[in-house]
């Protein structure tokens, strides 16, 4: 680990020389953010629960190094934006579908492994590769395991009463080192006598059973909501673990019917719980709570949740939205509650487990470690994206991810007690080795620290990573973070040392640009390679052909940033700013939309986007995009195209800027437009 000390007020962590040339006026700063303690779920005085006898850091590395230059090069004063909290999260309740045809072979393995893992009583839903797959909301709820299971009989339901869970729903609902204690009708005789459906994002989004009943109505009501909790595997995230819950008051009687139960809200902070509406025949309605709980006195933080795993899923919730001591360790208590360093939430949140830990807290000289992200098929951004597989983004930030939750769990922040740090990604390089479909895979994660420099006011980490999926590389590169205070951040200068320095366009007014109107096109069902709803990121695309610094062409986009963005709401909590992975798949649309409109799909019968192979891609942040900053501006110089017998790739160069201020720059940003049925 390497510490400089410095005299006088905090340096500016991303600037390179004094101002040079004053930028236009800034926009107005943001409130100051509000701060939020996580709340426990409580059932209402009018849920009771069901009662019956109970059933049975070293040299310093040349990245940082500049960096560090780049500090020490000089002291600059520039506006000071503070961060405007957006503390609400607001879930998504629609139902979305998108016709999409699973491979052959992934179709094949779902029918074989859930085929494998159902015992008799247990009634499989068809899976078939021309079955349109639904895809979850973005920011709903993300299941600890998968199932092609959807309806019990009597029998399977015996066996979740008598504790069987992988025996009903298959292996992935056993995990090393969890024991599954939690079942079925723990403390009510079992009323259910049949589930006819379980949905997943049924209901209102969040999921939905359909289950027979012959008995006590408020313990079928219960039993349901209980089913709902074992099919997504919540208990697996705390080994030993049980169901509690209490249904609303209604009148006691017994009888037989159908209950129809939807999921209102479902949350793994502070525990694992879901609450729900349950309507019986007859059109009664109950409130029902049920909630995963630990063993009396057992610990759930790092290690102790689940033997021989350091984090998973309940961590992962809880670091980026809930009580960091459980999430991190006792010595992080004091990040509960306020801005601090944290994972994104909702759909952006893209690591699940640490499985190794190769370090210790306190040494940051070097560490390595292993985590895992698991990607659904149905997960919202296949169906938003027009890539053939996972979009740009989430290559990066899954990496990105895995990088800095053990760069901050070694205790970096630690060092500088009692001082508010904002986590910032600085820049870094990645290359793809070889393309895969990624649905439905766990993205394997290798990760290792390779310097910490701590600076007054902040510290930077450098990582390299290498992405895997069935134990072959997919994915490499290497990436700075850095940990900021205020002050730090209040003195940001931009990739030009506080100098305004104007677009391509701006430069060149006699330019006549064409426009494309990405808006229109998204807005048309039948537009092919589209990205749309979550990822429709840019409205319409000026074109200067034969422009940009290339004399190839040039693209420039200016998108006016809405405070209620999506975004901000999951990157970060308490500390909202645009994800800069969403900066660069911006480019990446701009450049897909030119691609398409310049006639390269022509011939094409069903073209797709991918990532190409073997080409290093690099990036520089140097600043971030608040809530207010106004809007943001993007250019994308064509730096040569490649055409092949099914498709064409691109590579560009790109910035952008917030008002005033150019902040990311892109080298070598490549594009591939492909002929999906050339590639299967």
């Amino acid at each position: 680990m390497t510490v400089l000390d410095f005299d006088g007020i905090a340096f500016d962590p991303t600037g390179t020389r004094p101002r040079a040339a004053a930028a236009p006026t800034p926009a107005a700063a943001p409130a100051a953010p509000e701060q939020v303690t996580p709340v426990a779920p409580q059932a209402s005085s009018a849920l009771t629960p069901v009662h019956a006898p109970q059933c049975d850091a070293g040299p310093v590395h040349p990245v940082a190094a500049d960096a560090i230059a780049a500090i020490r090069a000089g002291v600059i004063e520039a506006h000071r934006a503070a961060l405007t909290a957006q503390t609400a999260l607001q879930r998504e309740v629609w139902r979305r579908a998108r016709a999409a045809t699973m491979g052959a072979e992934d179709a094949s393995h779902a029918v074989s492994a859930a085929a494998a893992a159902v015992p008799a009583g247990a009634q499989q839903a068809p899976v078939r590769p021309s079955t349109p797959v639904f895809l979850a909301p973005e920011g709903a709820f993300k299941p600890l395991a998968r199932t092609a299971v959807s309806r019990l009989d009597r029998a399977a339901l015996e066996r979740l009463a008598a504790g069987e869970l992988s025996a009903v729903f298959g292996r992935t609902h056993q995990r090393t080192g969890v024991a599954v204690t939690a079942r079925l009708a723990a403390t009510t005789p079992l009323t259910l006598t049949e589930i006819e459906s379980i949905e997943v994002y049924g209901g209102t989004g969040n999921g939905r059973v359909l289950a027979h009943f012959d008995g006590d109505p408020r313990a079928a009501a219960l039993q349901a909501a209980e089913v709902f909790a074992l099919y997504t595997g919540m208990p697996l995230c705390l080994s030993g673990s049980t169901l509690t819950g209490g249904v609303g008051e209604t009148e006691a009687g017994f009888g037989s019917g159908i209950v129809d139960l939807v999921v209102d809200r479902l949350d793994l902070v502070p525990r694992p719980f879901l609450q729900a509406t349950a309507t019986l025949d007859g059109g009664a309605a109950l409130a029902v709570t049920v909630m995963v709980a630990e063993r009396l006195g057992a610990e759930v933080g790092p290690g102790q949740a689940v033997p021989r795993v350091l984090l998973n899923e309940f961590h992962m919730a809880h670091l980026a939205r809930g009580d960091q001591a459980i999430a991190m360790g006792p010595e992080f208590a004091e990040y509960t509650g306020v801005r601090a360093t944290r994972l994104p939430t909702g759909g952006l949140l893209l690591v699940d487990r640490v499985l190794r830990f190769d370090g210790e807290r306190g040494n940051l000289e070097s560490a390595s470690y292993d985590t895992e992200y698991d990607s659904p098929a149905d997960s919202w951004y296949y169906g938003d994206t027009a890539n053939d597989s996972m979009p740009h983004f989430v290559y990066m930030e899954t990496s990105l991810q895995a990088a800095l939750l053990m760069g901050y769990y070694a205790g970096p922040t630690l060092t500088q007690p009692g001082t508010t740090l904002s986590l910032r990604n600085l820049g870094g390089t990645a290359t793809v080795l070889r393309q895969v479909d990624l649905r439905g895979k766990t993205i394997q994660q290798s990760s290792r620290l390779l310097s910490t420099t701590i600076l007054p006011g902040s510290s930077l980490q450098t990582f390299d990573y290498t992405l895997s999926v069935d134990g072959e590389p997919f994915y490499r590169g290497e990436t700075m973070f850095g940990y900021f205070s205020d002050q730090a951040l209040g003195n940001q200068t931009g990739l030009d040392a506080g100098k305004y320095v104007p677009s391509w366009l701006s430069e060149h007014p006699g330019a006549a640009p064409r426009v494309i109107d990405v808006a229109a096109r998204c807005a048309d069902p039948a537009s092919p390679a589209c990205s749309r709803r979550k990822l429709a990121l840019i409205d319409r695309v000026e074109v200067v052909d034969e422009g940009g610094n290339y004399g190839a062409g040039y693209l420039r986009s200016l998108r006016t940033i809405d405070p209620q963005d999506w975004f901000f709401a999951r990157h970060f909590h308490l500390d909202p700013v645009i994800p800069g992975s969403l900066g660069v798949e911006s480019v990446i649309h701009a450049v897909q939309e030119w691609m398409l409109d310049a006639g390269f799909a022509d011939g094409i019968a069903d073209p797709v986007f991918r990532i190409p192979r073997d080409i290093a891609f690099s990036w520089r942040y140097r600043g971030q995009f608040l809530p207010t900053d106004g809007t943001v501006e993007l250019e994308a110089h064509i730096k040569s195209v490649h055409r092949g017998p099914h498709g064409a790739t691109v590579v560009v160069d790109g910035s952008l800027w917030k008002p005033g201020l150019r902040i990311y720059e892109l080298i070598d940003l490549a594009i591939e437009l492909a002929d999906r049925k050339a590639l299967s």
